[in-house]
């Protein structure tokens, strides 16, 4: 059993977006108000999703409004806060914070609660308890067993996704094992010596927002100009994320595949982007480097790969591990000598001890693969792992190793 989404741009009429603003508009404000009196009573009254369902009855009974918007959206809603603050005693999540509009401008309906059915080719409708059927753009079909339904909206409209649980049997996967280096100039490079990089239309959009920053710079701040320039700005980020996405699920699927095993980096991406502006008593340096070294990082989507190759990779049973990322750009594939003079730009690879040349990403991928699969080598007959040694002075890197004196070689 597997779970998967299915999402899909919605159509609707003038009155249906009307309804949608006001589903979510209610869903926020429960949710916010739940979220306060669990912050000020929770711990002294033990409140839980129970106890603040019975609350909603209470409250819907009182103000019409409130009463307008189907109960299950707001039970949700409810449920989602349980499942947040679930999450935080664990030590998984921070603290809930509270929902903003704009930014969670969603509600979501039980499954088993809205129907769907085909109008064509190239269109669908879903019928939605108080809101109808409302027409979506069919692009794919809906598998397995419809868990629950989510409507959300964005700069770029409003879009519903049906969350299915999938009868699935994971296959035995005998494909080979593959390193992956996640870089800037290139986004991923493989150690089959193949590189990926994200579609340079995202470096146009990129231009085109920052001018159209410098242009809300200069708008009356709640003006309608003002208004209408921030929602361009919003539309292009968000295509800025469409492409980007479609890029990881490409490479994803395509790595997924031909591949039985994927090793990564273990990279600390947020501590990676942190900000080096320091404080006033102790300020940084560097910082407008630093800021736009983070800006490239943020806009490879290492950690969205990593999460959509994931369940790519077991889904065709195969799976995704992490090594240790420490020198693995330093480190020769061919001899395993490790010194940065090495790495000689960001680019080439020249070994000084062997002198072994290679792309510097596709030798860092190589060193990742092998990274993982050394223990391996135990089954093989090695007695001895390879070890990595530092070049310079004297020192040598390590070739075979040395007689044990008990017949084995």
């Amino acid at each position: 059993m597997i779970a998967r989404g299915f999402r899909f741009k919605l159509c609707p009429t003038a009155e249906q977006e009307a309804l949608f603003r006001q589903f979510a508009g209610v869903c926020r404000l429960v949710y916010n108000l739940a979220l306060e009196q669990r912050a000020t009573w929770g711990r002294t009254h033990r409140l839980g999703y129970v106890q603040q369902a019975a609350e909603l009855t209470r409250l819907r009974a009182e103000y019409d409004w409130i009463r307008a918007v189907y109960v299950s959206c707001q039970q949700q809603a409810l449920r989602d806060l349980d499942k947040a603050f679930a999450n935080f005693f664990s030590g998984r999540v921070r603290y809930p914070t509270p929902r903003k509009k704009g930014v969670n401008d969603t509600f979501r309906f039980p499954g088993r609660e809205v129907e769907t059915r085909s109008l064509n080719g190239k269109w669908s409708a879903v019928r939605l308890p108080k809101i109808g059927w409302v027409k979506f753009r069919d692009t794919r079909r809906i598998r397995g067993d419809v868990k629950n339904v989510t409507v959300s909206g964005g700069a770029d409209g409003w879009h519903i996704s049906f969350a299915c649980e999938i009868e699935h049997a994971v296959p035995q996967n005998v494909c080979p094992a593959v390193g992956i280096d996640r870089g800037v100039a290139n986004t991923l490079a493989l150690s089959t010596g193949e590189m990926l990089s994200v579609p340079a239309s995202l470096d146009r959009i990129e231009a085109a927002k920052r001018r159209a920053q410098r242009t809300l710079s200069r708008r009356k701040r709640g003006s309608r100009r003002y208004a209408r320039q921030r929602q361009r700005i919003a539309r292009l980020q968000a295509r800025t994320g469409r492409i980007r996405r479609d890029f990881h699920h490409r490479a994803a699927l395509d790595m997924a595949r031909r591949f039985g095993v994927v090793v990564l980096e273990d990279l600390r991406i947020r501590n990676m982007t942190a900000s080096a502006s320091g404080t006033l008593a102790d300020p940084g340096r560097m910082v407008r480097q630093k800021a736009g070294l983070n800006r490239s990082i943020l806009a490879q989507g290492w950690g969205t790969f990593d999460l959509i190759l994931s369940y790519k990779m077991e889904e065709r049973g195969g799976r995704v591990v992490k090594i240790d990322p420490a020198y693995t750009s330093q480190t020769c594939s061919a001899c395993g000598a490790v010194d940065a003079r090495s790495r000689k730009n960001q680019a080439s690879f020249a070994c000084v001890q062997c002198g072994h040349r290679d792309h510097a990403d596709s030798n860092a991928a190589k060193n990742i693969v092998r990274r993982w699969n050394t223990s391996h080598l135990r089954m093989e007959g090695l007695h001895q792992q390879p070890r990595e040694v530092r070049t310079g002075g004297r020192v040598t890197p390590s070739e075979n190793p040395r007689p044990s004196g008990r017949g084995r070689c």
